[in-house]
């Protein structure tokens, strides 16, 4: 089972097991703070009653350590590890693990009690995969650790397929297995010796929502920026801890600048920082990564990618990804941690600035389309957008390239369209639920015997915890979008390389700290992630920075018509979509053929379906996993 995570934890291996208990860890470690043999996992405390295998790191674990200190405890070593299990022994469990801040999957047994607990970070920063089957218990940072085990019984949830192919990666606390799941960010499980599960958590994210609704913040706006910089700062150099080299990924946008501003701010000496830069301009940030990096006087390296290099990813993804996963940065965020790699050990990142500011574009059409437009009658609105529609979106295209400040706006047509569905929708979570996190309207059409899973946050009476559309689909996204979709991708891809990745703009405290912003400060304020910006700007010129936002993608759908053709073709023929019985083959089939004629429409669905496709052909089941390693070697090699 360690032997299948050597990826993510290279420097040392180690098991320990209780014949007695009838229990056994095992660990791979990413040595990154004490990497002497005093931070060898498993580890036991040193009265003997707790065990722990833990991945992650922990910021405040010197202060821990100060505080046990006080209390008589006697350290071996100086690593986060034992701080935490010598907690354990003082503190107990749970109390210890809400003291934690860091990014952190933590398995624990208490010999004294004979329970094992499994505990995650608050924001989902690290995975934890956990299943029973008759009595056995499995946990793991990824599913080939699970089916690793003889114990080991997989079947495929047919519902979750459903869920992926409408979001592009399986929603938690579900896995594209029955019975298997990911333990939900802030989770804590406790097992006792019977085998019965409590499932709970130890930080409430509704919770943090409806406190910071009833306690705004009352400053001025200079009062917040100040605040504001000021736990940046902290979160920032919490997370520069480290016995390896560390470096940044910039991108020159707002959120990886801001991070890295304060990083050197925070250093002797120049940051080290890297971006890649693209052969095509229309994905190319590196121009404006290399302006920051000079302003800020960082070291920063540009690794040139081509598309070739890009392309060579795409087969090893269902390996990188052992769960369907068909966010395309994907394939971005991995070349970059493996150049970044080949200089540091540790990365920081500026993931999170879209979900706490207001950043994203979707935020911005629900703010200036959906409110005004929600006033007026359904009926109208429906037929606006039905005029809309009748309009092709290239028609759109063509108009654009006489208007003046169109011309600056890609894909003119595209958004007209998603400016009519807006229009349709009853209501902000209607909408939000079948376009904005939805990649089709009825996906359960095209898996068949199936019923979508859906997760909690679908059932929630959101309006009346959050009236303001753009607030409840910000804390949505903190739900669902950002540790399923984001920080999975980022996981995989860096741990892929054993490059940790480190996001202090999700500092719990900070989370906590924005979500006691009023409104007109931060979902509806003057422009997006307004307060983050007045902090770059002390640090950074605004005309650094200032541009549309772009995002971290790949000219994915020309690659599937091009270079990408026959591997797409190969996975969506006939034979290989009717493996199972879990498409239906002509809906699949249709959508495939009408791309290919040139509809952008659902080229993500597309790319969903490919990448399932892919992860059946690799991970289906033995047999079929044996012909996709070999699948997988010949294009590779």
């Amino acid at each position: 089972m360690t032997q299948t995570l050597s990826h993510r934890g290279p420097d040392d291996s180690g098991v320990w097991l209780s014949e007695q208990a009838s229990i056994a860890f095992g660990q791979r470690r990413l040595a990154i703070i004490d990497l002497s043999s005093m931070g060898h996992q498993p580890m036991v405390s040193a009265n003997g009653q707790y065990t722990i295998t833990f991945n992650g790191e922990v910021y405040n674990f010197r202060e821990l350590k100060a505080e046990l200190e006080r209390c008589g405890v006697r350290f071996r070593g100086h690593s986060d590890t034992e701080v935490i299990v010598e907690g354990f022994a003082q503190w107990g469990v749970k109390s210890t693990i809400a003291r934690l801040n860091g990014m952190f999957a933590i398995a624990a047994w208490d010999a004294g009690e004979r329970q094992l607990f499994l505990a995650r970070d608050r924001m989902g920063e690290k995975p934890l995969y956990w299943a029973i089957f008759d009595g056995l218990v499995l946990f793991g940072s990824e599913l080939k650790a699970l089916r690793a085990h003889p114990g080991w019984k997989p079947s495929l949830n047919r519902g979750a397929i459903t869920a992926f192919l409408r979001h592009g990666y399986v929603p938690g606390p579900f896995t594209i297995y029955e019975g298997v799941y990911k333990l939900p960010p802030a989770g804590f499980v406790k097992i006792a010796g019977g085998g019965g599960a409590e499932v709970g958590t130890y930080w409430d994210l509704a919770s943090v929502v409806s406190q910071g609704q009833r306690n705004t913040l009352r400053a001025d706006e200079e009062g917040l920026v100040d605040e504001l910089e000021a736990l940046l700062h902290d979160a920032v150099s919490r997370r520069m801890i480290a016995d390896v080299p560390l470096g940044a990924f910039l991108s020159g946008g707002y959120d990886s600048s801001t991070v890295v501003a304060l990083m050197q701010k925070s250093s002797l000496r120049p940051v080290r920082t890297f971006t890649i830069s693209f052969e095509n301009a229309a994905f190319d940030e590196a121009k404006h990564a290399e302006a920051v990096a000079r302003h800020l006087g960082t070291d920063h390296t540009t690794f040139p990618v081509g598309g070739a290099d890009a392309l060579d990813v795409v087969p090893k993804l269902a390996e990188m990804y052992d769960e369907p996963f068909a966010d395309p940065s994907q394939i971005p965020t991995h070349i970059v941690s493996a150049l970044t790699r080949k200089r540091v050990k540790v990365a920081l990142s500026g993931d999170g600035g879209d979900e706490l500011f207001s950043g994203y574009n979707r935020y911005q059409w629900a703010q200036n389309v959906w409110r005004p437009s929600a006033k007026m009658p359904l009926a109208f609105r429906r037929l606006a957008s039905s005029s809309i529609r009748a309009v092709p979106p290239s028609a759109f295209d063509r108009i654009a390239r006489y208007v003046p400040y169109l011309r600056r706006v890609p894909r003119v047509g595209q958004k007209a369209h998603r400016l009519a569905q807006i229009l349709s929708f009853p209501s902000i979570d209607s909408m939000y639920h079948q376009i904005v996190a939805s990649h089709h309207p009825n996906p359960d059409s095209l898996v068949n015997g199936a019923q979508e899973v859906r997760t909690a946050c679908w059932g929630q009476n959101l309006e009346a915890l959050l009236p303001g559309p753009v607030d409840r689909m910000r804390y949505l996204d903190m739900c669902t979008y950002l540790p399923d979709d984001i920080l999975t991708k980022v996981d995989r891809a860096s741990m892929a390389v054993a490059l940790e990745v480190r996001v202090p703009l999700l500092d719990h405290r900070l989370v906590e700290w924005v979500w006691k912003l009023p409104s007109f400060q931060n979902a509806r304020a003057r422009r997006p992630k307004h307060l983050l910006r007045c902090v770059l700007a002390r640090h950074v010129p605004d005309r650094l920075v200032e541009r549309p936002k772009m995002g971290f993608g790949v000219p994915l759908a020309d690659w599937l018509r091009g270079p990408l053709r026959d591997w797409a073709e190969d996975l969506m023929n006939e034979a290989s979509l009717s493996a199972d019985d879990i498409f239906d083959v002509e809906g699949i089939r249709s959508l495939w053929v009408e791309f290919l004629s040139g509809n952008n429409e659902r080229y993500f669905l597309i790319w969903n379906v490919l990448m399932f496709q892919a992860w059946h052909r690799r991970w289906g089941d033995a047999s079929v996993a044996d012909t996709g390693t070999r699948r997988l070697a010949s294009l590779l090699n």
